[in-house]
């Protein structure tokens, strides 16, 4: 049989390695899902996530021309709904778009306060090494 790129088989982990796992596929198809195409999650170690014999589904990446089959068993899976944000982080974001507008006052309130804040500083310092104006 021609392996298909792009095509979701069911597949039987044969060996495992430090960069990955090597599948048996259709009978006597065989490839390689590489460790970054294990798991949506980090994978630290290969024998964490898949053990010989296991059986998987993968989806077949590309087929090289001298024979090679790479594989992904994160893109055979369905893909995750996307993840919702709790209400207030939403609220928030809201919040943050409309005070887009008001940049210009914003950041002339902060100007200030850091001006402020700078002067505080010095005075502090002078005071500290004794630069301070005698009356």
């Amino acid at each position: 049989m021609t392996i298909q790129e792009g095509a979701i088989v069911e597949g039987v982990v044969t060996g495992l390695a430090k960069f990955g796992a090597f599948v048996t596929f259709d009978g006597d198809e065989s490839g390689l899902v590489h460790i970054s195409e294990i798991s949506n999650d980090y994978v630290k170690e290969v024998s964490d996530h898949l053990t010989k014999g296991q059986k998987v589904k993968v989806k077949v990446v590309s087929v090289e021309p001298d024979g090679k089959v790479a594989l992904s068993i994160k893109q055979a899976m369905p893909k995750q709904e996307e993840r919702k944000l709790p209400e207030a982080v939403q609220l928030d974001r809201v919040v943050r778009k409309s005070d887009a507008a008001n940049f210009d006052d914003m950041l002339t309130k902060f100007m200030k306060v850091s001006n402020e804040k700078i002067e505080s500083a010095k005075q502090r310092r002078n005071v500290r090494q004794g630069k301070t104006k005698k009356r």
